[in-house]
């Protein structure tokens, strides 16, 4: 589905409402016999010529050239036209060459968007070629071979005719059939020819010695420059030849608009059928003269037109019958189909091959040089390390398979074994009862240091039951204040205390105390840990899940086209932002209508845009009205304003997928 394939599909239905004048006569004539069998070739030749008829042409409504061609043959309207015809035969004649006149428009018109969107393609690359002197380098050396065969033909040339002036040799010397004469030659005249030879190449070198005072940067950016001009210009014309097929060829109105056309179709009036001759006449000129690249657009333009009002074979030039014009209008599509067209295309892929960029072969000719002398080299190389690539693939091969189970199943088994409450899961940073223990030795130290030193720790001779007691509750609560006063009485002579053993107690007290406090601070930390395992797991479990994640994702784009969708993505980009060019940048013409040229740019990027669109947007529906905004937006009987809000609605309609 294409621009072209929607415009061929409108026009053609609007055919089908042609209404037949002589087809109430002929029902009236033939009712009581079978149909004549002139009237069942045409009927059968329209039913394949229209594009809704079966279910080969609703997909495709443009039928191939041969086809068309094949089916004008079969009509028999090439032939000397009979003398004893229907009316509702005429009517069938004129529908069928309408309605070859719409296939061959749409042949046409294909033909010429085809062309357009290659060229950006050539224009982009001298673009590059020009972006920066190594650029304009390496096409001078890719170029190199070619410039110097150049070169020698020429002095190959001039050489040649020295020696024809200076032997008085006769012109076909140098034939195919005068091989021997000319081996014979130079065999016997060796001399003479290296020296004419080499006077050709000085005085070739003397006449390129304004060429050689440039840089080869220089010399290459110009010759960029000179093909990038003439392949824009070459898209102008083209682009402006569209422009005119679509905007003036087959104007039948009628077609939903707000031109404020009336519907030619319908009324009773033949006006339909000049309008069929003049766009035969539009796309013969068309063809004629769209490649003609010594005048400008608007020169290219009037002379269309005023070969379309001067053209010698349409009815208001000449006295004929009307039963006649179906012959002279399917013998005129004929001869665009078998030879105008046919040139049109060989004349513009002379063109592109001239100017466009070089052939790949041309451009890529240095490597492969370098890759065919060291493939011996290569093959070489790999043989006698054949062992170590086996080695490497094996090493990456267990690689693969350690880090899918180190980093994919094993931290996955210990998430699942911490949601199941598994003891053996449980994170733990200190072995368990191991703070209980810490702190009962310390309760029993401070006890029995306050028993027997009962006099040190709390001022009395003896302790109670009671006191005991209010001792280990505070030992639990992290109270030592009897070992604190005995310590704090001992500093006061450590010397003495020393001796007694007293002071030395108490501090090995305080170290239990401070291994008491750490052991307390872990447990916390170990709480902590304890109620987050399940967070930890995943977070084990994210750099495995993510470097699988991204692999995959890598392989799936390679193998179903992910990264072409994202390179139709930036290419959606660039085709707005052309369109928004050609909207902001166009000169309009008086009633704000875009000019030829720019909606035949348009068209051409509306259609790329079609084709990547249809490949992102997700449903029939989205598509659907994508395609009615595309209509309104290509429509440039509504002014460019209206276009301009168009263009915006697509941008932000259809961002998510365009964008």
């Amino acid at each position: 589905m294409t621009v072209v394939s929607d415009q061929v599909r409108r026009l053609d239905a609007q055919l089908d409402r042609i209404p037949f004048t002589g087809a109430a006569e002929f029902t009236a004539t033939h009712h009581a016999s079978a149909e004549p069998s002139r009237v069942k070739d045409l009927l059968r030749i329209i039913k394949f010529l229209s594009s809704s008829a079966n279910a080969s042409t609703a997909a495709q409504p443009i039928l191939p050239t041969w086809q068309v061609k094949s089916l004008l043959t079969q009509s028999q309207l090439l032939s000397e036209p009979s003398d004893e015809i229907t009316q509702y035969e005429t009517d069938l004649e004129w529908l069928l060459v309408s309605k070859a006149t719409v296939q061959t428009y749409g042949i046409i018109m294909r033909t010429l968007l085809d062309q357009i969107v290659p060229l950006s393609d050539h224009i982009w690359y001298w673009d590059t070629v020009l972006s920066s002197p190594a650029s304009s380098s390496l096409y001078m050396v890719q170029t190199s071979p070619m410039r110097l065969w150049g070169w020698s033909q020429e002095i190959y040339q001039d050489s040649k005719a020295r020696l024809r002036r200076n032997t008085g040799q006769v012109t076909g010397l140098f034939a195919e059939e005068h091989e021997s004469t000319w081996g014979s030659y130079l065999s016997q005249n060796w001399q003479r020819f290296y020296g004419i030879v080499r006077e050709s190449i000085r005085e070739r070198s003397l006449a390129d010695i304004q060429r050689r005072a440039k840089s080869p940067f220089t010399l290459a950016q110009e010759e960029a420059r000179q093909r990038q001009s003439k392949l824009k210009k070459l898209r102008e014309m083209t682009a402006s030849g569209l422009g005119v097929l679509i905007d003036e060829g087959l104007a039948f109105g009628g077609n939903g608009s707000d031109d404020g056309k009336s519907d030619i179709i319908m009324s009773n009036s033949q006006e339909w059928k000049g309008v069929v001759e003049r766009s035969v006449a539009l796309m013969d000129m068309v063809l004629k003269d769209v490649l003609n690249l010594d005048s400008g657009v608007a020169d290219f333009e009037d002379r269309v037109f005023a070969g379309v009002d001067e053209d010698p074979e349409l009815s208001i030039q000449v006295e004929d019958d009307d039963s006649n014009r179906p012959s002279v209008i399917a013998k005129r599509l004929h001869y665009l189909l078998e030879d105008q067209l046919p040139l049109h295309l060989k004349s513009a892929e002379l063109l592109v091959g001239a100017h466009g960029r070089p052939s790949r072969l041309m451009r890529y000719w240095l490597p492969a040089t370098v890759l065919l002398f060291s493939s011996s080299t290569v093959l070489r190389i790999l043989l006698n390390r054949q062992k170590e690539i086996l080695d490497w693939v094996a090493d990456l091969g267990v690689t693969v398979k350690d880090f899918w189970f180190n980093w994919i199943v094993e931290p996955t088994r210990k998430v699942i074994g911490t949601i199941r409450h598994d003891s053996n899961s449980d994170i733990a940073i200190m072995s368990r009862d191991s703070l209980k223990s810490d702190r009962d030795s310390l309760e029993r130290m401070v006890v029995d240091f306050a028993l027997d030193r009962p006099t040190s720790a709390t001022g009395a001779s003896s302790l109670s039951e009671s006191q005991v007691a209010d001792i280990r509750a505070k030992v639990q609560q992290g109270d030592l204040t009897p070992v604190l006063r005995a310590y704090e009485k001992d500093l006061r002579t450590p010397l003495m205390g020393a001796v007694r053993g007293d002071l030395v107690r108490t501090l090995l007290i305080q170290v239990q105390k401070t291994k008491v406090d750490v052991e307390v601070a872990m447990t916390g930390i170990d709480t902590l840990l304890r109620s987050q395992e399940l967070v930890f797991g995943f977070v084990g479990l994210t750099p495995g899940i993510l470097v699988s994640i991204a692999v995959f994702q890598y392989m799936h784009n390679v193998f179903s086209g992910g990264f072409r969708k994202d390179r139709h993505t930036d290419r959606c980009v660039w085709v707005l932002r052309d369109i928004d060019r050609i909207l902001t940048e166009a000169t309009p013409s008086p009633n704000n209508l875009l000019s030829y040229k720019d909606h035949g740019l348009l068209v051409c990027e509306l259609h790329v845009l079609r084709r990547l669109a249809f490949d992102l947007l997700p449903t029939d529906a989205y598509k659907q009205r994508f395609l009615e905004d595309l209509e309104e937006l290509g429509n440039n009987l509504k002014g460019i304003r209206s276009q301009l809000r168009a263009l915006d609605r697509i941008r932000w309609v259809y961002s998510k997928w365009l964008l």
